[in-house]
């Protein structure tokens, strides 16, 4: 779960993961490039996997949950919506990552299957999301909104780009809606960006995470982690209330859980956290 990353949504399991071919956005730094600029046909002898095969493929490996992601898995609604159920009747979660835009019809239908979380990407600020990714941000909000007033569990991701989306004020704009939206309690991840397919700009320094970082707690998120950067205390979850250290992890993997269900031990704070039982060093 903390590769896509959901840091909220049962910290260490294992889910299953597919994707498809292709994209609805047009951002030129694509981290997945290879599938999500590539058209369908691109698909001719992978072959197909039915739902049922893939929850049985997901029990086979021991798996927790199930989820869409690489390319843009709006494009799979059809086969989530038969996916879902199956996969809820073997006692698996589901989660979506996602840019979040989709018609309002799409997130309902996909609700009521059964999905329980959604990563949004918040790509940057209005003008960026037009220019970069010919996509509108305040779309993606509503969504995102829409998502969470329905019960689904929603975590929100920012690739933070140089000369796209590292400014203060774009940040900020980001943060606040964020809070203004959703809530303080809604993780944000702040996540180094690597020159991918169109763009050649360096990667981003650790430092603007950072202040990213600082400038989403000034804005009132409680829970703003830095990503991409294996090793960086960022990645950690801590309590707000007191500062303890909860949920302990190594790069993509939970190394070890000290929460009490989602209770601080120390402070005894109630954290916004789906969890199971706790993993110990």
């Amino acid at each position: 779960m903390e590769k896509k990353p959901f840091y909220h949504l049962y910290p260490g399991d294992i889910a299953l993961t597919c994707g498809t071919w292709s994209c609805n956005f047009a951002c030129p730094w694509c981290q997945n490039w290879e599938i999500s600029k590539k058209p369908p046909e691109a698909a001719e002898g992978y072959g197909f996997m039915t739902p049922e095969e893939f929850v049985s493929l997901a029990e086979e490996n021991r798996c927790q949950g199930v989820s869409l992601s690489f390319n843009e898995p709006t494009l799979l609604l059809e086969w989530a919506v038969e996916l879902f159920p199956l996969a809820h009747r073997a006692g698996l979660h589901t989660n979506f990552v996602t840019n979040g835009s989709l018609s309002e019809e799409a997130l309902e239908v996909l609700v009521a299957a059964g999905l329980d979380g959604a990563n949004v990407d918040w790509k940057g600020a209005p003008e960026a999301v037009r220019r970069f990714c010919q996509a509108d941000l305040e779309i993606v909000i509503q969504n995102t909104r829409r998502l969470k007033e329905k019960g689904v569990h929603v975590e929100v991701t920012t690739l933070v780009i140089p000369g796209v989306n590292d400014g203060d004020e774009d940040l900020r704009y980001l943060a606040e809606r964020i809070a203004e939206e959703l809530g303080p309690q809604t993780p944000w991840h702040v996540t180094r960006y690597f020159p991918a397919y169109q763009f050649r700009a360096p990667p981003t320094p650790i430092s603007t995470l950072e202040r990213a970082q600082r400038i989403g707690e000034e804005a009132g998120l409680r829970f703003v982690y830095v990503g991409n950067v294996p090793g960086h205390p960022g990645q950690h979850t801590y309590c707000p209330a007191c500062r303890a250290l909860l949920l302990e992890r190594e790069g993509v993997t939970l190394i070890a859980s000290y929460l009490q269900g989602n209770i601080c031990p120390r402070c005894r704070e109630v954290l916004p956290i789906r969890t199971r039982p706790p993993l110990r060093k």
